[in-house]
């Protein structure tokens, strides 16, 4: 199997993911990646102007549920797409402005299914894996709700027909 599922709490290579999936085999004529950051920052929702300033975000799953979601969420690109390998990394516990939060790769053969099937991935994982998120930062803690950008994002790849 080439796909790689993993929630962890330590930190990964940027470099190792992408070379995984680069020497897969002969192939792979495309790879998206994309790597999610924590940012210093949240908006409200609702307000965008308003920013409340992190120290850190604390992610917390649910083991065993939360893989099979995300084996799931990777199953159901490959349905839609001829993808070669995914990668999905999601880290977990406390993690500082400026970590890595999570990883999505992509192989192919073309690069169209390749973007198409990141976008798909990350659209799906915000919104629908069991992790759960608390903002610490202006001396008080706030469980993060779901936004519905990304719940906007995720329902036009149930609208979309696939060729």
């Amino acid at each position: 199997m080439n796909d790689l599922v993993c929630v962890q709490a330590d930190d990964f290579s940027l470099s190792d993911e992408y070379q995984r999936l680069r020497n897969i085999n002969g192939q792979v004529g495309a790879i998206v990646t994309f790597c999610g950051l924590v940012r210093d920052f949240e908006s409200s929702a609702g307000e965008p102007k308003s920013k409340k300033l992190v120290n850190y975000l604390t992610l917390q799953h649910y083991p065993g549920m939360t893989e099979t979601l995300l084996d799931d969420i990777v199953m159901q690109a490959k349905a839609r797409w001829d993808l070669v390998a995914v990668t999905v990394i999601h880290r977990i516990g406390n993690l500082a402005p400026n970590d890595q939060i999570v990883f999505v790769g992509v192989a192919s053969e073309h690069r169209k299914e390749a973007f198409d099937a990141a976008q798909f991935l990350m659209d799906y994982l915000k919104t629908k894996a069991t992790f759960w998120k608390k903002l610490t930062g202006e001396g008080a803690e706030q469980w993060l709700d779901a936004k519905s950008s990304d719940s906007d994002a995720a329902a036009k790849w149930s609208e979309d027909s696939h060729d």
